[in-house]
């Protein structure tokens, strides 16, 4: 792929709504880029991508034969009255073309006014800060990667 702009979709779907092979392939790229790309053998599944509240969104995927180029996940934090954004990606072909910013633009939409937290990767902190979070806590080791708590604080 070249540098050029990406006309996929946003689409978003609550996880009781999703088709079995959209989830597969949202499931699929998280453990391409998260597990084999990034060499952490975690446990991807957490057991958040089914419940009640959660939101998905992705990239392509619509149905038809096309792949999944990005997805992010929305949830609501139990117990209290903020959102978690997280496993946002996007496929190691299609970097660098801002579907990254349209995935979290369209989880932002959602959230509103509300507080939001999430946990980034060291590396992409400045990339959330431009969206107003802000480190919450020190950096710490997450199956050997380094990640900053951040938070947006509602408005």
């Amino acid at each position: 792929m070249t540098s050029e702009a990406i006309a996929a979709t946003v689409h978003r779907r609550w996880a009781a709504d999703l088709e079995p092979r959209t989830l597969y392939d949202i499931l699929r790229l998280r453990v391409e880029v998260f597990v084999v790309e990034q060499a952490c053998p975690y446990s991807e599944l957490d057991g958040r991508d089914l419940e009640d509240g959660a939101r998905h969104y992705w990239l392509g995927g619509s149905g038809q034969p096309e792949p999944v180029l990005g997805c992010v996940r929305l949830l609501k934090e139990p117990g209290g009255a903020d959102f978690r954004i997280g496993r946002l990606c996007t496929a190691k072909s299609a970097r660098g073309r801002g579907l990254g910013r349209r995935l979290m633009e369209a989880a932002l939409a959602e959230v509103g006014d509300d507080g939001c937290v999430l946990d980034s990767q060291e590396h992409l902190a400045d990339f959330y800060v431009g969206y107003g979070f802000r480190p919450t806590g020190p950096t710490y080791d997450w199956d050997g990667v380094a990640h900053v708590p951040m938070r947006r604080d509602g408005r």
